[in-house]
């Protein structure tokens, strides 16, 4: 397997090629669900009803659906966020719950299985952590600036340590192996870790049940 994610041909395939968005979309589907390593290219090719041949004419390998499979998701990620900063409520605890309940949505698609094949590609899952931990530190962190100005975030902690706070819990609440350790879910243990982080940072003013 060819161990990075090809940005530009990834992000290139699907447009205007309504079969490879097809073919995206389904393997997004079984990739994060069975895991990438648990789904074949004939197994793909057989719940679309298409060839094989038909496949491979539009990716050349696994790898590079799996990229574009990716990519397609970081895309859906990113317009979503920008949809619920677009919102722009008035309360900041309101934004802030909007952005968290995008993200936690987002992070339930890909189950177990997915998660633990990315992490034996270490190019694929860096590649991953880091542009998630871009979209975080760019979406969150200009909230968390207004929120310090507006005087319900603390002070005394600056933006970029509470940035990385934020980014800790989130990717603890996807290593599966830690997750069946405490008997939890993605989900049960995004909510419970990041309600824990943001109370401790919200000051008196800003400390409302999310």
């Amino acid at each position: 397997m060819k161990r990075h994610v090809d940005g530009e041909r990834a992000n290139r395939l699907p447009a205007g090629r309504p079969v490879a968005a097809r073919i995206v979309a389904h393997a997004r589907q079984h990739f994060f669900v069975h895991g990438f390593r648990g789904v074949t290219m004939d197994d793909l090719a057989a719940d679309l009803g298409i060839s094989k041949k038909t496949l491979y004419a539009h990716f050349a390998s696994k790898a590079d659906l799996l990229a574009a499979v990716i990519h397609a998701k970081f895309r859906d990620l990113e317009t979503d966020l920008d949809r619920r900063a677009a919102a722009d409520p008035p309360d900041f605890t309101i934004r802030l719950q909007l952005l968290l309940e995008c993200l936690q949505g987002h992070l339930q698609e890909p189950q177990p299985p997915f998660v633990r094949d990315m992490q034996r590609e270490p190019e694929v899952f860096r590649w991953i952590q880091t542009h998630r931990r871009d979209l975080v530190r760019r979406h969150f962190g200009r909230l968390i600036d207004e929120g310090r100005r507006a005087g319900v975030i603390r002070r005394d902690v600056p933006s970029n340590v509470v940035i990385e706070i934020l980014l800790g819990a989130i990717e603890g609440a996807v290593k599966p192996q830690k997750l069946a350790e405490l008997g939890l879910t993605p989900k049960r243990a995004y909510t419970m870790i990041v309600n824990v982080v943001l109370h401790g940072i919200l000051t008196d003013k800003g400390r409302t049940p999310l």
